[in-house]
């Protein structure tokens, strides 16, 4: 009997040691109307999936030039649902594309437009995951974010959902009939796929399962399936935890010293590592892979 507990003791101690949790957060917000529904039905969508899915809390990052008069109340209503904002800059511009002085111009702005809003969070979500493309670059942004007390609302699991939502918007344009089961289904087994190929580096990387962060992008795919795919992501045996709790994780405080950071902190520090950059990028971010994935599984019609 005695051995029998010490060894359920030992299983639930490697369990625990590889506990699997996931935080979900959303970027550009607010986006704008689509073909199949309009940016107030997203919202509200997005709203209701979350609570009925029982989400502790998500991070709304906000590309402040989105924000109009018709959409603030989008805004204001992602707040009042209990949600928290992040700055995902003014413009959303590129750091591996503009001069550094115009990017962090354009990030004070998105700063000073967002001190009107409640629920504000000091997270800066890097647009593109891009944060220089080179370290002169990069140091100078960092040093700036800090002078705005910015942390860096960095992700674990980087996606195509983006591409995915693309399709979809695609397909509507050309009046192609959409097998919505085929397309959740979609939704969540690539993003899924996404979510184990990250975790597995992290393991390999780490020796752990961090607390992942999740990027999805505030798009109609989210509206229609985000609770579809929190449902199961738990049927895993995974628990979707608040982004609070996420960003406590030592690898918050890992900074690799790498410029490969466009596919999440997990990739980085495994870059950092001596892993192969074509290692570190899923099958599931690339636009030929998912276009051969919605043509093979008859998404659209």
């Amino acid at each position: 009997m005695y051995r029998l507990k010490c060894l359920w003791l030992a299983l639930l101690a490697t369990f625990s040691a590889y506990s699997q949790e996931i935080a979900i957060t959303f970027d550009d917000v607010p986006r704008s109307d689509s073909r199949l529904l309009s940016g107030q039905e997203r919202t509200q969508k997005l709203i209701a999936s979350l609570k009925k899915a029982k989400v502790p809390d998500v991070f709304m990052f906000v590309t402040t030039k989105n924000i109009t008069d018709a959409s603030k109340n989008r805004v204001e209503a992602y707040i009042e649902a209990g949600f928290h904002l992040g700055n995902h800059s003014h413009s959303h511009f590129s750091a591996h594309k503009v001069d550094v002085e115009t990017y962090v111009s354009d990030l004070t702005v998105a700063h000073d437009h967002l001190q009107g809003f409640e629920h504000l969070v000091p997270f800066y979500r890097y647009p593109y995951l891009h944060e220089g493309k080179d370290r002169e670059t990069r140091d100078r942004i960092r040093r700036h974010l800090q002078s705005l007390s910015y942390k860096n609302g960095y992700v674990t699991v980087d996606n195509y959902d983006w591409y995915m939502d693309l399709l979809l918007q695609r397909a509507l344009a050309d009046g192609k009939q959409v097998d919505y089961d085929a397309l959740k289904e979609a939704y969540i087994s690539i993003l899924w796929d996404c979510i184990m190929f990250y975790d597995n580096i992290a393991q390999k990387t780490l020796g752990r399962s961090p607390k992942h962060v999740l990027l999805l992008h505030e798009n109609d795919m989210a509206a229609l399936f985000i609770a579809d795919l929190i449902e199961h992501i738990r049927l895993q045996g995974w628990k979707v935890i608040s982004p609070q709790e996420a960003y406590e994780d030592p690898i918050a405080s890992t900074i690799p010293d790498v410029l490969f950071n466009g596919q999440g902190r997990v990739a980085a520090i495994a870059k950092s590592k001596g892993w192969d950059e074509k290692l570190l990028i899923d099958g599931g971010s690339s636009e030929v892979y998912l276009d051969n994935y919605f043509q093979k599984h008859h998404v659209f019609k």
